[in-house]
């Protein structure tokens, strides 16, 4: 049996309890998901004060109305149509309701922000910021060439371990959100800086049986934080005023493909993206792209 969230005693509503169970065993949420969706709804169920089966749909637009009126984020809004959208799914299909109020909600339109990036070159000079002279800075440039040649999120390159390296094949096996795996071939300069810090310096940092590839000082697997340190001591080195964080790895990673001419659905795969219309963004990068070059380049631009 799938273990539920420890804090799964605080939910008032057995229905909430029962959605918070479905989205840990069946939909593989993390506590960080379980715990904003359930709270979402208990908001909403709250607000309303009704029997679950007696909501409507107007009952749940006075919610959404008065999150307006308090000031609420569009993105904040967002998200919590998002959650009870599921919610009275998840209600629906398991027979608690026999009419479904949610399902004709509407999030708020946001405005698609485009993602920070940074210029090929500009990538080159963090990564080869680092000189792999010691086994951490072995660790990090191993890290940041990984990273970048690859394009994982960083939770994933941090959770990677040494049974998801087929290098021989030239590929990383990925587990990503939902415990979805994908396969990203990995180049040559970065498969080089992995095998010398694997064979070398992680053979010196490993403490006892530990199965992660990238590892801190005492031995034991990178953490978030860890991860984030490595990218920001380099980008200082580097001189680069930008606002940079794994993050940026992973959108220069996708714009760069794009920009060179890959497909857009290989790029969709190796981001492990489930929508394409979620990779798509990276083509309006290469769009405000064009429209520089035609306003610096073109006569009447």
């Amino acid at each position: 049996m799938i273990p539920i969230h420890q804090n799964q005693e605080k939910y008032t509503h057995s229905e909430v309890k029962s959605f918070a169970f479905y989205l840990k065993a069946e939909r593989g949420a993390s506590n960080n998901t379980l715990d904003a969706y359930t709270k979402d709804v208990e908001q909403m169920l709250s607000f309303v004060n009704k029997p679950i089966q007696d909501i409507t749909y107007e009952d749940i637009q006075r919610f959404l109305r008065n999150l307006k009126k308090i000031g609420l984020s569009p993105k904040s809004i967002a998200r919590k149509v998002s959650s009870i959208r599921i919610f009275f799914r998840f209600l629906e299909s398991d027979g608690k309701i026999s009419e479904n109020p949610a399902e004709l909600l509407e999030a708020p339109r946001l405005p698609r922000k485009l993602p920070d990036t940074l210029e090929p070159e500009e990538v080159f000079k963090i990564i080869e910021g680092c000189v792999p002279d010691t086994p951490l800075k072995q660790r990090d440039r191993a890290f940041l060439e990984t990273l970048y040649a690859t394009g994982m999120r960083i939770s994933e390159i941090q959770h990677l371990s040494m049974d998801n390296l087929f290098l021989t094949e030239n590929f990383i096996r990925i587990t990503g959100k939902g415990n979805k795996e994908r396969l990203i071939p990995i180049g040559e300069t970065a498969k080089k800086f992995l095998i010398t810090y694997i064979s070398d310096a992680r053979e010196k940092l490993k403490k006892g049986e530990i199965d992660r590839i990238f590892l801190n000082r005492f031995g034991k697997g990178l953490s978030r934080m860890g991860c984030w340190k490595i990218i920001k001591k380099y980008t200082q080195i580097s001189g680069i005023k930008k606002h940079i964080t794994p993050h940026t790895f992973r959108h220069s990673f996708a714009t760069h493909l794009l920009e060179g001419g890959a497909d857009l659905r290989a790029v969709q795969m190796m981001l492990g993206h489930s929508d394409i219309s979620t990779t798509q963004i990276y083509t309006h990068i290469d769009r405000e792209y064009l429209k520089v070059v035609i306003k610096t380049y073109h006569p009447r631009g």
